[in-house]
């Protein structure tokens, strides 16, 4: 999938490499609930229009979801499929649109609760590619988006 030669810490060099991180005031297993849960997508990933799991069960290895999303003002669905997972710790996974990406959901104790974080590494290709230097920055935004929606869903849920 990806064809760079270039690695660091066992992620391969790319001309997209973001990770957004946000401290959500709740504990970990709360939060992997939600962002581990692909059936809950739509509440906290604003481009996400459908999510269905292909696996049953909790997200693991060889789980394959599918999913539906709006993307610079394109509709496309794609499959998604776990590579690692660790429960209430990381999953990560391989995507093929909008362009090639490696995707990594980590979760990690923090002393106000939980540290959410999400890194993102591919190339854009094709229609997307013509955005070429703006894709770093509007994949960041859309993740720092996500990730301030899954706070306050989060925290949110607890004082329920």
């Amino acid at each position: 999938m990806f064809n760079q030669k270039v690695e660091c810490h066992g992620w391969l060099k790319m001309s997209i490499d973001v990770a957004p991180e946000i401290v959500i005031a709740r504990p970990r297993a709360e939060v992997a609930a939600v962002m581990f849960d692909p059936s809950r997508d739509r509440e906290w990933t604003r481009n996400v229009v459908a999510s269905r799991a292909l696996t049953p069960g909790r997200l693991r290895a060889g789980s394959q979801v599918e999913r539906t999303v709006r993307f610079l003002g394109r509709r496309f669905s794609y499959l998604y499929e776990v590579i690692a997972a660790e429960e209430d710790v990381f999953v990560e996974m391989l995507v093929n649109e909008p362009f090639p990406m490696k995707v990594r959901y980590e979760l990690s104790d923090a002393p106000e609760g939980t540290r959410a974080r999400i890194r993102a590494a591919g190339d854009a290709t094709g229609f997307f590619r013509l955005a070429g230097p703006l894709m770093a920055p509007m994949v960041r935004k859309s993740i720092e988006a996500d990730l301030a929606d899954l706070k306050k869903l989060v925290e949110s849920s607890a004082a329920k």
